[in-house]
């Protein structure tokens, strides 16, 4: 994660979800389950995160801002917790880090006026050489 962008633990709102298992179901697991609500646009973020974060497609990040994450992947709640918040904090640096401008796919007109230059030298020491001779 980008050192400059912190996380505020008062800005993160986790609930703890107290579900009935159901059958076959890990009845600890589902009992220890976080529910992460983190609100993007009141949040202390730089402004550049915020919109790169909103612009992601991401299932967690709803429309109106408020990214959702639950864990229920460990036993203990803490463990969930941590997990939720880990999640989180990739989400932000992922959205952190600028996007790298993507190489053009199209040749550039001077690798194209190069490859000219080249086929016709190339016919130039073709017909220099002569006809081919068996």
């Amino acid at each position: 994660m980008n050192p400059a962008i912190t996380l505020a633990e008062s800005e993160v709102e986790i609930t703890a979800i107290r579900a009935q298992g159901a059958g076959g179901q890990n009845v600890n697991k589902v009992s220890n389950a976080v529910h992460l609500r983190f609100d993007i646009p009141a949040s202390s973020l730089p402004e550049a995160v915020k919109a790169r974060l909103l612009a992601r497609r991401d299932q967690r990040i709803s429309a109106d801002g408020v990214v959702v994450i639950k864990a229920q992947q460990h036993r203990s709640l803490e463990r969930n917790r941590d997990d939720a918040l880990t999640r989180l904090r990739e989400l932000i640096a992922a959205a952190a880090c600028p996007p790298t401008p993507r190489r053009p796919t199209k040749p550039s007109r001077s690798a194209k006026r190069k490859r000219l230059e080249n086929k016709v030298k190339r016919g130039q020491v073709k017909l220099l050489r002569g006809p081919i001779k068996e």
